[in-house]
């Protein structure tokens, strides 16, 4: 893995963002991925998206496992906390970040094979736990490091670049993230930067656990025409559920318009934001009813993307747990070692 940084030199007339940032400032080094690389479009939108929420690059905590996708964190955000863990562990890192120090920005970015197979007890129990954390799958249905097998996210009857026919059914992350009570839930496609960076900034903000699982194709073991997660698959079985936008907290802004109908809306920066109602039927809020859609399209081989489903009053795990409003390392010695007194209460209390 190459840590060379990007050259610092830009335009000086780059736009800033209200920290007075340009979107270079939250690049990191170069990347080393595979020219065309999924994983890069997504580490751009990653860049984008935090850009543009106007994110301290240092309140921001990275976390990755081990995979092609686990690379990803060195690509952006070069200046933020980072924390490369062991394979399938990083659900494990980020709730023990999260409940040290509930004052960063988590983001957590891992692969199918990360997520779905080594690591897949770990991500289950960190959607339970309600970590406040985005976490971003990066799903090519292979294994790139070692030489293009399947992974468990592999759709039935897709083939490998070998020709070799996958039999085994395939893991759905975002149906196992509803069933399993995410708060947030949303699959997009790394070609897609109009859907995706909206996606994230959403997930970014959102006060619990948010996940995102992005298609993202690997272009050296399975972009070739039978397989099921290459760009021309992808871009041909897409079915986007809406077209929206991310706004952040502010005084509310409110519209009123027919299905079908197109409007535009100025929104607080002075910009202007096209919105059209598509999907009339389609309930993000109804969890149940976002699984019953996931399985009809799949049924006839479509690529459900948009937001799925959005939990409105999210429980946190600092919330369930009842911990300190402060970071650990805030606190003073006294508070995290009250003594030999204190020990023995609680002991005389388990007994």
């Amino acid at each position: 893995m190459s840590y060379l940084p990007k050259p610092k030199i830009h335009h000086p007339q780059l736009p800033k963002n209200t920290l007075g940032l340009t979107r270079r400032d939250y690049e990191g080094s170069l990347s080393t991925l595979c020219a065309g690389c999924g994983h890069d479009s997504v580490s751009a939108a990653l860049i984008q998206a935090c850009f543009e929420l106007d994110l301290p690059p240092h309140r921001v905590g990275k976390l990755s496992g081990i995979g092609c996708s686990s690379k990803t964190p060195t690509y952006f955000l070069g200046p933020a906390h980072g924390f490369n863990s062991v394979h399938g562990r990083m659900p494990s890192i980020a709730s023990g970040a999260a409940a040290a120090n509930r004052d960063l920005v988590y983001i957590g970015v891992s692969g199918d094979g990360d997520t779905a197979s080594i690591g897949l007890g770990q991500f289950i129990h960190a959607i339970r736990r309600g970590v406040n954390m985005l976490y971003l799958v990066e799903n090519n249905g292979t294994y790139g490091l070692t030489k293009g097998q399947f992974s468990a996210t592999a759709d039935p009857g897709s083939k490998n670049k070998g020709g070799r026919t996958n039999a085994y059914p395939a893991i759905d992350l975002v149906q196992l993230a509803l069933q399993m009570g995410a708060g947030f839930v949303a699959r997009s496609f790394s070609g897609d930067k109009a859907q995706l960076v909206p996606l994230l900034k959403a997930a970014i903000a959102y006060p619990g656990f948010a996940f995102v699982d992005v298609i993202s194709p690997c272009v050296t073991f399975n972009n070739h025409e039978a397989s099921t997660k290459s760009y021309a698959h992808i871009r041909r079985h897409d079915r986007p559920l809406v077209a929206a936008d991310f706004v952040p907290h502010a005084e509310e802004i409110t519209t009123a318009y027919a299905p079908g109908e197109r409007v535009a809306v100025t929104l607080h920066d002075g910009s202007t934001l096209y919105l059209k109602k598509l999907a009339e039927d389609y309930d993000p809020y109804d969890r149940a009813g976002a699984m019953s859609y996931l399985q009809r399209q799949q049924a006839d081989g479509a690529v459900p993307t948009g937001l799925l489903f959005v939990d409105a009053a999210p429980v946190e795990m600092h919330a369930v747990l009842g911990t300190d409003d402060r970071a650990l390392n805030s606190l003073p010695y006294e508070a995290l070692c009250p003594g030999a007194t204190a020990l023995d209460d609680i002991n005389a209390a388990l007994r």
